[in-house]
């Protein structure tokens, strides 16, 4: 792990050093100047555009999902994925939009702006839920020491953990053997795309593959 960070490092830096050269090139072709307080401001959006664009990652730690009878079919309908920012980073949850696809229909799901710590809940039975409608998500906290989850919709640190849950409309819920992709859109950084498969489980609660 230690030498993949190491890695990564060196290779965010060298890209940072060539967009800085590209930079500087097309300053100088086109007579733009390049002294003074508006280049460094310049060249410090352009680090911290790269960095937002390279280093907004989110991790997935777990991906759940629960059977529940609809019109007498045993379905998975809610759904909860655990993530994680790659680095110690601001992501701002508000903005980000969750894309479901299950080959025949595609669905959007936006943050419903409610977040709360999981306390003793059950994860299933949080209160929380009662706030899903099928086309919107929240947030349960599970570790955030600075309460930027709950307070301000942020996950600020690579220590923090939440469980992003929603609830799947009866139609695309999903049978024993279905799969969908899922894919999470950050206003900045990369796109995460998982396939959710739902394999045959005898209890209620069961982890995707």
């Amino acid at each position: 792990m230690g030498r993949f960070r190491s890695t990564g490092i060196t290779f965010l830096m060298i890209l940072i050093i060539s967009m800085l050269i590209i930079y500087s090139a097309a300053s100088l072709i086109t007579g733009e100047t390049t002294s003074g307080t508006t280049t460094e401001q310049d060249y410090d959006q352009v680090v911290d555009d790269v960095l937002d664009e390279i280093t907004t990652y989110i991790q997935i730690k777990d991906q759940k999902g629960k059977y529940t009878e609809i019109n007498g079919v045993r379905k998975i309908q809610k759904i909860a994925i655990l993530i994680s920012p790659l680095v110690s980073q601001d992501i701002d949850f508000s903005a980000l939009t969750i894309q479901i696809d299950n080959g025949e229909m595609v669905n959007i799901f936006y943050y419903s702006n409610r977040s709360e710590k999981i306390q003793g809940n059950s994860l299933f039975e949080h209160p929380l839920w009662d706030n899903i409608n099928g086309s919107n998500f929240s947030l349960i906290s599970i570790n955030d020491r600075d309460n930027s989850i709950v307070d301000f919709n942020i996950i600020n640190k690579n220590s923090d953990l939440a469980y992003l849950i929603f609830e799947l409309p009866d139609y695309l819920a999903m049978e024993k053997y279905d799969e969908i992709k899922l894919t999470l859109f950050p206003d900045t950084g990369i796109t995460r795309t998982i396939l959710l498969y739902a394999h045959f489980s005898i209890s209620s609660i069961c982890t995707f593959e």
